[in-house]
């Protein structure tokens, strides 16, 4: 049943809001645009049991199945070792998974992920893409990477809009009483205790890649309980510091304070911080997020990279694996033989496409919706000035990013991104309410979200672009970090060998392309060659 615009914006920006915003003028007439992928009707044909098998095999050393960047970063460490003989099977029509970008006229824009902080010195593959880039243009006395000045964000990176009015960074600081302030040092005294504590290895307790952090005892028993329940423990009740927290949680992860994991709370605030009292690393960015980073990765196996193939069947025996694979149309089937699979497509599918799969059941996914809005003119703000990162404090949203900030450019034409994560405690749920609404819905609901802080936003937007993420990133429950589960599927199953971010349990870019770059380098290694690793 199609909702009228006052149930729409109930169910996705609340009662309290929809009733204010219905009271005014609704006749207005959408902007034109599209739902773009990604593509949830191919992908479901994998509930539905593909038994056609192809009249045409082809041989290849090694299939990648998947051109996120785990895919990609694993077909650009073999290509840095010279090995060719390999083919990387995507079903959409272009590479990147959720840090795909798209661009217009105005700008380039991302569909999901938007930046990276500036990498620590442990975070070596991260540190070598940059570097191809030009983007490092030396390493420091203590190890760490330097970064030109021209790609991290300009300031003003940060504002927050609160009672008509926008203020600067993501902590609410105006009207703040003397023990809100009191909550947030003790807070950030916690997160600086995090960031120095060493394990008898040397390891930090959070590190990116998760891959060189600490898995001692004290720091995984923070996976035990929820980062509501940590925040208890410790008497943290204000309510400004708690928004700020479960904000973080919101925007990395897709989930409340009281579904995530205390150590994936901690993570996402000390992991990006190179020593106690420090400032978070700096963040690099670029007007189509980090699709920057997708093209450089995606230029080194152009063109063994094939679109449009839907894997339906991954079948490892100790002499090799058969990969079945149909196309998006449905009109062609394929089999590839292959002496090693790197899998870089997530939990949930490998269950539905390799024969005898394990139980990926601790494997959860959240929902996103992004939109692109197209502005021939900057929107009047109230307060502080426009930033690259925009949240709204009374918003269920994210709020949006701007694309051409990065470009030093503060007038004229822009478009806007604009997230929303669905955060039910179910994530079945989520994702039917994602997909209950199309773009028109989606559309006005960025629209209306938004219009709070810009009342001009109507008469300036001239397109509104829509994605919707059924399954865009793992969540970190409590449990989930330290699931013996999880550790498993990094395990190669006889030929076949794993990559993806949702291995981490943390879905950020320096995740898959660690795991990219692992599983790419223990098929150079099963290969007989001899591997200096990049990680």
């Amino acid at each position: 049943m199609e909702l009228s615009r006052r149930d729409l914006l109930a169910a996705f920006l609340g009662a309290p809001f929809a009733a204010v915003a219905c009271r005014r003028s609704s006749a207005y007439t959408l902007p034109p645009g599209e739902l773009v992928g990604a593509s949830d009707k191919v992908g479901h044909r994998l509930r539905q049991r593909i038994d056609e098998r192809p009249s045409e095999w082809t041989t290849r050393d090694v299939v990648i199945v998947g051109a996120g960047v785990a895919g990609l970063a694993a077909g650009w460490r073999l290509a840095h070792a010279g090995f060719n003989d390999y083919t990387i099977l995507e079903l959409e029509n272009v590479e990147g998974g959720t840090a795909r970008s798209g661009s217009s006229k105005v700008s380039a824009f991302p569909w999901g992920a938007h930046y990276v902080p500036a990498p620590l010195g442990g975070d070596r593959a991260l540190t070598r893409v940059l570097s191809e880039l030009g983007i490092i243009e030396g390493i420091g006395s203590d190890g760490t990477p330097i970064v030109a000045e021209q790609f991290l964000c300009r300031d003003p990176q940060e504002r927050l809009f609160y009672r008509g009015r926008w203020y600067e960074g993501l902590y609410l600081q105006a009207g703040a009483s003397a023990d809100d302030l009191r909550q947030l040092r003790e807070f950030e005294a916690e997160i600086a205790r995090w960031v120095a504590w060493r394990d008898g290895q040397g390891r930090r307790a959070f590190a990116i890649p998760t891959s060189t952090a600490s898995d001692d005892a004290d720091v995984l028993a923070l996976d035990k309980i929820s980062m509501a329940d940590w925040m208890r423990e410790r008497h943290f009740d204000s309510p400004r510091l708690r928004w700020f927290v479960e904000y973080a949680c919101r925007d990395d992860y897709g989930l409340l304070l009281d579904s995530t994991s205390a150590w994936a709370g901690l993570f996402y605030f000390a992991s990006r911080v190179a020593k106690a009292g420090a400032e978070s690393e700096p963040v690099i960015t670029w007007p189509e997020g980090n699709g920057r980073l997708v093209a450089h990765l995606a230029g080194a196996s152009k063109p063994r990279i094939e679109p449009g193939w839907l894997v339906t069947s991954v079948v490892g025996s100790d002499d090799g694996v058969e990969v079945v694979a149909q196309s998006r149309d449905g009109a062609r089937i394929r089999g590839i033989r292959a002496k090693r699979v790197i899998f870089a497509a997530p939990q949930f599918i490998a269950a539905h496409v390799i024969r005898d799969y394990r139980d990926v059941s601790e494997f959860t996914y959240g929902s996103w919706l992004v939109a692109n809005l197209t502005l021939r003119e900057r929107p009047h703000s109230e307060g502080f000035e426009p930033a690259w990162d925009n949240v709204l404090y009374d918003s269920p949203s994210l709020g949006y990013v701007t694309a051409t900030h990065q470009r030093g450019i503060d007038r004229g034409p822009t478009v806007l991104t604009y997230y929303y994560a669905l955060c039910d405690a179910n994530p079945r749920v989520a994702r039917e309410r994602l997909l209950s609404a199309g773009r028109d819905e989606w559309a006005e609901v960025a629209l209306a979200d938004l219009s709070r802080a810009h009342g001009d936003l109507r008469s300036l937007t001239e397109r509104v672009d829509v994605m919707r993420w059924g399954h865009a990133m793992i969540r970190p429950r409590p449990g989930f970090i330290s699931a013996p589960a999880r550790r498993t599927a990094r395990e190669p199953l006889r030929n076949i060998h794993f990559a993806h971010s949702d291995l981490s349990g943390v879905a950020l870019l320096e995740e898959a392309l660690d795991h990219g770059v692992r599983a790419a380098e223990e098929v150079l290694a099963a290969n007989g060659r001899a591997v200096t690793t990049f990680r």
